[in-house]
């Protein structure tokens, strides 16, 4: 039988590694990126609502946002009709990588499709949707 999970798991190490490693050259860190694309959609959002997007934890996302401002990357402000709410905006230099961020991401995509054929992609695609549906409940 194959250890799926260890598989998996090298894979998945891999996987982070060399995005974090595609990231960091703009000041991003692996994980960071997912904030990002998730304000470059809607700036302005609370920790909270950026924890319910993302399925994380709202004090780890407090905690990366933290990070993120100390970057350079996001500002933390008071809402201005609920003072008791912290919002989350882009500054302007996390504005301006988008293109490059999104590129970094389409490069490692296709990096990782090369190697597989359009049926063994459609499977892949189809697996990790079920393991991730498994574990998300």
């Amino acid at each position: 039988m194959t250890d799926v999970l260890a598989l998996f798991t090298r894979a998945g190490k891999l996987l982070r590694g060399a995005t974090d490693e595609a990231l960091r050259p703009h000041g991003v860190r692996l994980g960071q990126n997912l904030v990002l694309e998730a304000l470059w959609d809607t700036d302005g959002l609370t920790p909270g609502e950026l924890a319910q997007r993302l399925g994380v934890s709202t004090p780890a996302m407090v905690q990366a946002a933290t990070r993120m401002e100390a970057a350079g990357l996001v500002t933390r402000e008071r809402d201005p009709h609920d003072a008791r709410l912290v919002r989350i905006h882009l500054t302007e230099y996390a504005k301006s990588i988008r293109d490059q961020l999104q590129e970094r991401r389409r490069d490692m995509e296709r990096r990782v499709l090369s190697v597989l054929t359009a049926t063994e992609e459609k499977h892949l695609a189809s697996a990790l949707r079920k393991i991730i549906d498994e574990f998300s409940s």
